[in-house]
């Protein structure tokens, strides 16, 4: 049994000002219009014969891969929650325990939320090679074939042909660009993908034998976890112990310098892209005659090789080229695709500032839909909020604002102070201060309502719950 993990952490800081740490580029639809990097990853394995994905990804982001998942009628195997990053030789080590309960022969496919993979059929063919050398006891790689010397990635160097793929000589460094000439050149180096199969069994084996530590904090945490919905919590005190260590110089490096031959190599030409900045989006989406990359309401006129992304407005470019031009409602990024891999810099201006762009969009998204803070002003701020259908607001109070609840769209079941009722299009509802409040759809389309909050403080953590069927109360 194949068992795909996908691993959907990371805040893909340098996707910003769309991709932003509460929702990152993974659950955003960079490559296509209808679904998102998370989905497309998904959606590529459906010809191929698997158990239910398993997940991994950040606490605060759990919301989100559930409904992504669900939103394609697909099943799960488990979403595992780290309450803090560790990389990914941990991770993968969770997995890994949580798979072998599910079937003590599983191969794990270890696969990004967050990459483009053009050629599902080669990349199909690929994980069949995979899997047999799994089979045997083996470590099967994904090396991607070069299309330039690039000095982003690293690379493994293959050696001599094997039944399925090549054997791996070493696992290389990001290179200089002379460095990566020459193993472009010589026709026997990879990009290192960091997809990869293995059996569990086989890894935690592995772990045993060179990250002891790892692999004991690892079993502690996930001993006893906890289960909410498809959620799978760890202690998470255990898991602090835990090393942080990526997989290549946890197993993947000393495996190749002290088992020759353990490692294979399966080279995969598909159209392959880990979506690392602005530049490479550009380079895997559909351009016009000019080489711009447009979305939304864009108008360019001499221009040449831009990126154009506008997700509420009239975005226009004239005489301009090799420009990346993204617009949110709260940001605007304006940057030479040159320096694209530097967005990380304005990141951490952001945060240095105190401000918190870098966190949140002006438009959250909620396990029962979603916000969009519209206005903020001294001792005031306005939402619109769109519950979805069934979907209920958690039952709350606050210490120091009042709110005032208008029904735009749809109905809404309100309760304050225990007393339920039901508003309909141009009703409104008071909250004074303290009481204890919460909305419910039990319509049919979704719910939209403009809440104006008044009061001295109106940050998002002057909220007290007492029942929440999301697991989030107090």
């Amino acid at each position: 049994m194949i068992i795909p993990v996908i691993m959907a952490g990371g805040n893909g800081t340098r996707m910003w000002p769309l991709s932003r740490s509460m929702y990152p580029k993974q659950f955003l639809s960079l490559v296509s219009d209808t679904e998102t990097m998370l989905q497309n990853t998904l959606l590529r394995l459906t010809g191929v014969k698997t158990a239910a994905p398993m997940l991994i990804c950040n606490e605060e982001h759990r919301f989100i891969a559930a409904e992504q998942i669900r939103a394609l009628g697909m099943d799960n195997s488990g979403i595992i929650l780290e309450p803090f990053g560790r990389n990914t030789a941990p991770a993968i080590a969770l997995a890994a325990i949580q798979a072998q309960i599910i079937d003590d022969n599983a191969n794990l496919l270890i696969l990004a939320a967050d990459h483009v993979i053009q050629d599902t059929a080669a990349f199909t063919q690929a994980i069949a090679e995979a899997k047999q050398v799994s089979e045997n006891g083996g470590v099967a790689t994904f090396g991607i074939v070069p299309s330039a010397p690039e000095t982003g990635y690293g690379y493994i160097h293959a050696g001599s042909k094997q039944a399925q793929g090549y054997s791996v000589q070493q696992f290389v460094e990001k290179p200089d660009l002379a460095t990566a000439e020459s193993y472009v050149a010589s026709g026997n180096y990879y990009w290192n993908s960091g997809m990869f199969m293995v059996k569990a069994s086989r890894y935690l084996e592995l772990l045993s034998k060179y990250q002891p530590e790892m692999l004991t904090a690892c079993q502690a945490s996930i001993a006893n976890p906890k289960l909410d919905f498809d959620f799978i919590r760890l202690n998470n005190e255990a898991f602090a112990a835990c090393p942080d260590e990526s997989v290549d110089y946890a197993v993947m490096e000393p495996l190749s310098n002290n088992e020759s031959g353990s490692i294979s190599v399966i080279p995969l030409d598909a159209g392959w892209s880990d979506v690392g900045s602005w530049s490479s989006l550009w380079e895997v989406s559909d351009k016009d005659e000019c080489g711009n990359v447009t979305h939304g309401d864009v108008i360019v006129k001499q221009a040449n090789n831009n990126h154009i992304h506008s997700g509420y407005k009239l975005v226009s470019l004239l005489g301009v080229d090799d420009l990346v031009v993204i617009d949110t409602k709260d940001a605007l990024l304006v940057a030479h695709k040159d320096n694209v891999q530097d967005v990380k810099e304005i990141v951490n201006q952001i945060k240095a500032d105190g401000r918190t762009e870098h966190k949140l969009a002006r438009e959250v998204y909620r396990p029962w839909g979603k916000y969009d803070s519209i206005d903020t002003g001294d001792r005031f701020q306005v939402k619109r909020i769109t519950v979805k259908p069934g979907e209920r607001v958690s039952i709350q109070m606050h210490h120091h604002r009042a709110e005032h609840w208008i029904v735009v769209k749809g109905t809404a079941l309100i309760t304050i102070n225990g007393e339920g009722r039901l508003y309909s299009e141009n009703e409104a509802a008071y909250i004074p201060i303290t009481a204890t409040h919460c909305m419910e759809n039990p319509g049919k389309i979704d719910l939209e309502i403009i809440e104006v909050q008044t009061g001295g403080y109106l940050g998002e953590d002057d909220i007290v719950r007492f029942e929440d069927k999301y697991g989030r109360s107090n």
